[in-house]
């Protein structure tokens, strides 16, 4: 079976590629020739997942999924969640995001947060949501230098250290990421 992973991110890839069962062959976008900017303009971070699996699906007839993934706090009433990536302005700068939440946090005590990744996937005619969640708190200041976005100030939930301070070994066990990316291979190995 082909599968079309809807990245440009090679190491995304990879990492995915090695998790998924054997009798698929993963195609990335560079590899069906999808050169287009996949506009993400849903007010849902399971919204932006489906436009993407949607749009490879009937732009190039490849079954496909997709992820988005967003911070969700609570104490900003789930900002910057779908936004997240371009919290603090469309340059998509880690540095700026993260100061524009300590910023919003600074005198808040209530740190709560939530990292969400929903996968959507395009499989003969149906469509599937996968989601997976990892709670924590939002950090004072910045630890770590492992990761990426966020990573150096979300500490997960019976953790004491950040997603910026673990390896990516033990940030892929707990990781949203890694729990949505379960639930697809356990659905695609039935």
């Amino acid at each position: 079976m082909k599968l079309v992973f809807a990245t440009h991110n090679k190491n995304k890839f990879k990492e995915i590629e090695s998790l998924l069962p054997k009798h698929i062959t993963l195609l990335s976008l560079d590899d069906i020739g999808c050169t287009e900017d996949i506009e993400e303009n849903a007010t849902t971070i399971e919204g932006n997942a489906l436009i993407k699996a949607q749009y490879v699906k009937e732009n190039y007839n490849y079954d496909c999924f997709a992820d988005d993934t967003g911070l969700e706090i609570e104490e900003l009433g789930g900002e910057p969640g779908v936004y997240s990536a371009r919290y603090a302005g469309e340059d998509k700068s880690s540095d700026a995001n993260i100061n524009k939440v300590l910023e919003k946090l600074e005198s808040k005590s209530n740190r709560k947060a939530q990292f969400k990744t929903v996968i959507a996937l395009t499989l003969n005619k149906e469509e599937q949501l996968f989601t997976g969640i990892c709670s924590g708190e939002i950090t004072k200041n910045r630890k770590g230098t492992e990761g990426f976005g966020y990573d150096p100030i979300f500490q997960p939930e019976g953790y004491s250290i950040t997603f910026a301070e673990m390896t990516l070994s033990e940030k892929s066990t707990i990781s949203h990421r890694a729990r949505a990316f379960n639930q697809l291979t356990e659905y695609l190995a039935k």
